[in-house]
């Protein structure tokens, strides 16, 4: 431990020691002290652990031997929760206002808006939590967390190889590169699966080619036989992914799939010291309306398929859902906003694949440039055909 470390930890104001690991409530704060210095623990990427910044103490993370991320039954939650609903039992823990919280490190009153459910102090950077508005007794609980894996050295050079891979991206942007601030977040998601039994019928049209005219009239021209399909089939879909946030950015979140759903571990509030998290604000019916219409996409491209043919038309197709099943998770992100031409873009990057995704600007003249070329190479080409 450096001179400017121990003296900054001899004159914070820490929460009396509880043991190694344990966490000690403070109001809605939640904060997990180092067994040798007392200090704030937070999540190590590199060693997948708890770690003190101060003294360097490694602690493993604690997951119950019996603890799992399961399926749950969709039906039955939404039953559940319309009986808290009707039995009147309040709602305070939905995150959708403002909740202050005592940072037990320095005193100071941290304020989480909306649906923030982890974040730093402002003024001694001790990691803080909403204590319980992961299980609260109205909410649906997390089952499983995907912990950080890519550092944010590692995020930044990501970043730079993605700028640099810009098509129509301006010169200057891509020498200057993107730069800002990275913030580590959990988002929220649910997984859904389902048993799906579709009945389908349409027309099939296959492609044949007939000769009509005479003398310098004579021409090929295509035509279509059509022929009636039907048929009936079953699919099974698995860990349908939707984010569970309201944001304005979620379509660049949601580029960042695939996510290795397979490694995550039973959630535990460890993983989020020292990062940001969100709890959900699309409720659970509203997520698997998003997740059907997925499925309905792919199942009507399956109904293509078995019609086959050169062209399809479907008049009906019907599916009926059983056994659906959904998971709560956090799966982790980085977030950066960065400015150009006095114009603010959003990158997120997948913190497990490194995958990004990301809003940049462009080369209005490079662009240009390619479509004057484009135009003068037909125009080249229509000449040459002409003359022949």
């Amino acid at each position: 431990m450096s001179d400017r470390q121990r003296e900054e930890l001899e004159s914070a104001d820490l929460p009396e020691a509880a043991g190694p690991g344990e966490s000690v409530d403070s109001g809605k704060g939640r904060v997990f002290p180092c067994g040798e210095c007392g200090a704030d623990l937070e999540f190590s990427i590199g060693t997948q652990s708890m770690k003190c910044p101060f003294c360097g103490t490694v602690k493993t993370i604690e997951i119950a031997e019996d603890a799992a991320v399961v399926e749950h039954d969709f039906q039955a939650m939404l039953q559940q929760l319309k009986s808290q609903q009707k039995q009147g039992i309040p709602n305070d823990e939905s995150g959708e206002t403002e909740h202050a919280i005592r940072c037990g490190s320095c005193g100071a009153e941290v304020v989480f808006q909306g649906t923030l459910t982890s974040s730093q102090c402002p003024y001694c950077a001790c990691p803080l939590q909403r204590d319980k508005i992961h299980d609260a007794p109205t909410r649906i609980p997390v089952d499983g967390v995907l912990p950080f894996q890519v550092a944010e050295p590692d995020a930044a050079a990501q970043l730079r190889q993605w700028v640099k891979s810009l098509w129509w991206a301006p010169n200057e942007f891509k020498r200057q590169g993107a730069s800002g601030k990275f913030n580590g977040m959990y988002l929220p998601y649910y997984t859904f699966d389902a048993q799906t039994f579709t009945r389908y019928s349409g027309q099939r049209g296959d492609y044949y080619y007939v000769t009509v005219g005479e003398g310098k009239d004579q021409r090929t021209e295509r035509r279509t036989s059509w022929s009636f399909r039907s048929g009936e089939f079953e699919r099974f879909f698995d860990d349908t992914l939707i984010v569970a946030a309201r944001d304005e950015s979620s379509s660049l979140i949601e580029s960042l799939e695939p996510w290795p759903l397979k490694d995550c571990i039973p959630f535990t509030q460890q993983v989020l010291a020292g990062f940001f998290a969100r709890t959900y604000d699309v409720t659970l019916d509203e997520g698997f309306s998003t997740a059907r219409q997925r499925m309905e996409s792919a199942l009507t491209s399956d109904v293509h398929q078995r019609i086959g043919g050169d062209e399809q038309s479907i008049t009906s197709q019907r599916t009926t859902y059983s056994d659906v099943t959904f998971k709560h998770l956090l799966l982790p992100v980085w977030l950066m906003a960065y400015r150009y031409k006095e114009k603010s873009y959003r990158v997120v990057i997948n913190a497990v694949t490194g995958e990004v995704s990301g809003e940049r600007p462009y080369s209005i003249f490079k662009i240009l440039s390619a479509v004057v070329t484009v135009a003068i190479i037909v125009a080249g080409i229509v000449m040459f055909v002409k003359s022949q």
